[in-house]
């Protein structure tokens, strides 16, 4: 296919549309796209299809090959449509993770963590500094992945509760992930899409993440005081140590990327640059850094913009937000953004609640840019499946034999969110970032 458009559709490969970019002579196609993408975002907000084993990724993609195979989008719309720089650099970032991964060093700091000597109230405060911190700079969803089993078996055979670490490693994965514009992938994309300074973003949102790290520990602490209070059984994880020359090269791989960062070289191709870099190796196989990159991520996001790029083109989106202009419900205050954001994070998700925002809010000030990513981030606390950095440490603690139940998550994350929340309004709107009304 030469990519040029067909009869039918525009230059962008969706649906033609008229002048007022409603689709009058063609209304199966948008009835079709109006259905595919209810249905995706209740998908989205479902987790999974009654009776099948589809979830999020895989319904997200059988909508955008619905689109596909209907004609409501050709490829050459689907190009069009997905965002390449924000999902170059997330797979870029990936690599750089897979490095320290192949490594072993996320499974000798979490054997670290999990063996340090101490009570428990000291472990709990180790849990939240090192994967905040961790996540700040590599994905939170992979630090999550790592650190979950091993934090699960090493606090069961002290003779402690798992529960509170867990959830204190879940809360602090995302805290910590909200302080830089590559902590998460909603990061990446807000940052890409705002064409946010790496050093403004931290400046902006690194304080609140310091405080929310804070809060994560206090609440913790506090509402699981009689289960902190059992003393400590010593524990020494038997983990090989990490490989120095590997773990080095990865150190010296995220210093240089966060130098690229700071400069005005985009940042899909500097995390390009260095991934391509790590490669070279004569000790680690192409194939086990490539193998360790979310490619069910990176698909999710790639049809999900398919799908929000084929609704935005009826129309009916800019329509919307003419209506929540008029009515001043423009996510453009806190007192509009934090709830709005907090509800699609904890039904549909915030990855998707993110994209969704940004198909329909075109070019929104830097203010709510720094905003959309702390409340999107920090409204992941609330309920397990508020973030997948959530669900992943309940998996791979069930995995290791500890259940994390909902109400478990809830006890706690629900205080976190909204105290992290109400330090993140007060600091955006004290700095002048946004208005709280």
């Amino acid at each position: 296919m030469d990519g040029r458009a067909k009869p039918g559709h525009d230059e962008r490969g969706l649906a033609r549309l008229d002048g007022r970019g409603t689709l009058p002579h063609n209304r199966c196609v948008q009835n079709l796209i109006l259905i595919v993408f209810a249905l995706t975002y209740l998908g989205m907000a479902l987790g999974y299809v009654p009776g099948l084993k589809l979830d999020r990724t895989g319904l997200a993609l059988l909508a955008a090959v619905v689109l596909l195979a209907t004609g409501a989008v050709n490829l050459a719309g689907v190009g069009r449509s997905v965002d390449m720089p924000t999902l170059v650099l997330l797979f870029g970032l990936m690599i750089l993770s897979s490095q320290f991964r192949v490594a072993g060093f996320y499974d000798w700091i979490a054997g670290k963590v999990a063996g340090a000597a101490g009570p428990p109230r000291r472990l709990l405060a180790i849990v939240v500094i090192v994967a905040g911190l961790l996540s700040a700079l590599l994905a939170n969803d992979i630090i999550a992945f790592a650190f979950a089993p091993v934090i699960a078996a090493g606090t069961h055979r002290r003779g402690l509760d798992a529960r509170p670490f867990l959830i204190a490693l879940a809360a602090s994965c995302n805290a910590g992930s909200a302080m830089t514009v590559i902590g998460n992938p909603q990061n990446i994309l807000i940052g890409q899409v705002g064409h946010l300074d790496f050093l403004r973003f931290l400046f902006a949102c690194a304080p609140v993440g310091l405080v929310s790290l804070g809060i994560v520990y206090l609440v913790v602490h506090w509402q699981w005081r009689a289960e902190l209070d059992h003393p400590a059984r010593p524990y020494h994880a038997h983990l090989p140590g990490p490989d120095p020359w590997q773990t080095g090269k990865g150190a010296l791989a995220a210093l240089v990327l966060v130098g690229m960062f700071v400069t005005s070289l985009p940042r899909d191709l500097a995390a390009l640059v260095v991934a391509a870099a790590l490669l070279f190796s004569r000790r680690i196989a192409s194939r086990d850094l490539i193998g360790g990159v979310d490619w069910g991520l990176l698909l999710l996001f790639a049809c999900l913009f398919v799908v929000t790029g084929a609704f935005s083109s009826l129309g009916l989106a800019a329509s919307a937000m003419d209506w929540l202009t008029a009515h001043q419900l423009v996510p453009e205050r806190l007192a509009v953004m934090v709830p709005l954001l907090a509800a699609l994070g904890n039904t549909i998700s915030n990855v998707p609640s993110v994209i969704l925002i940004l198909s329909v809010w075109h070019q929104p000030p830097a203010g709510a840019m720094y905003a959309m990513a702390l409340v999107s981030t920090l409204s992941g606390n609330l309920l397990i499946v508020g973030s997948l950095a959530n669900i992943i440490v309940a998996e791979r603690a069930a995995v290791a034999g500890v259940r994390l139940g909902f109400a478990d998550h809830a006890r706690s994350g629900i205080p976190i969110t909204l105290l992290s929340l109400a330090a993140a309004a007060a600091w955006l709107a004290l700095t002048g970032r946004m208005p709280l009304y």
